[in-house]
């Protein structure tokens, strides 16, 4: 079972590399190279765009989006004007797209974002969002097969805990959890271990601490149903 500094993203003992720079358990690793198998049977070469992120890397993220250093997008791809927004209304717009430091799923390294290879020029750079994985985006035909396998009980372990849009993250198509261990994972980390994490180095941390059980419930907590039982 990981430790709190493992689903935090502060240890990376529990990961081992996999290539291209990325890292995941092993027994995701394994089942992602027997994923990775069977999509190239069937035409596709799946590989990982993101996999475990630690703390640190997390932190960046979101402190610079929320002080203007970084961009923001809204649903449609829009930019986001992150001065000109409350801070209420700039950690809804950051955490539509990017986790609160300590709760993101890569911590664990039991998820990844997935892409085809194949699909796309060597120079392609991938963007990760909605036009890339429906018709006619160019990692369509990838997530359809995706759907198949899933559907059929054959993806090895892979779901999308974040399939459809349930007010808080926006709906993420290319992000796979390995179940068999992601299941173990949700829900044990809490206020203590997050205010652990976050010492001084949190942009708005007050505010954060102030509505962190809605944060929690509607940013962090995926459906029971995102994969089977």
């Amino acid at each position: 079972m990981p430790t709190a500094a493992q689903l935090t993203g502060r240890d990376d003992t529990h990961v081992i590399p996999v290539g291209g720079g990325h890292r995941l358990c092993p027994p995701v690793a394994e089942a992602f190279r027997a994923l990775q198998a069977d999509a190239r049977a069937a035409g596709f070469e799946l590989a990982i765009a993101s996999s475990f992120r630690d703390f640190d890397r997390q932190l960046a993220i979101f402190n610079g989006k929320a002080r203007g250093e970084r961009p923001v997008h809204d649903d449609r791809g829009a930019a986001v004007d992150i001065t000109g927004l409350t801070p209420e209304q700039g950690l809804a717009a950051i955490l539509r797209f990017s986790a609160l430091p300590g709760t993101s799923r890569h911590h664990w390294g039991t998820d990844l974002d997935v892409y085809d290879v194949a699909a796309v020029p060597a120079d392609y750079r991938v963007q990760l969002t909605p036009e890339e994985v429906y018709p006619p985006g160019p990692f369509a035909a990838l997530h359809e097969w995706l759907d198949a396998r899933m559907a059929a009980g054959e993806s090895h372990g892979f779901y999308r805990p974040y399939a459809g849009d349930r007010g808080g993250v926006a709906p993420e198509r290319w992000h796979l959890s390995y179940a068999p261990l992601a299941r173990a994972c949700e829900g044990r980390v809490g206020v203590r271990e997050l205010r652990e994490c976050w010492g001084d180095g949190l942009v708005w941390r007050d505010l954060v601490e102030s509505e962190l059980d809605a944060l929690l419930a509607r940013y962090v907590a995926v459906p029971p149903d995102w994969c089977p039982a």
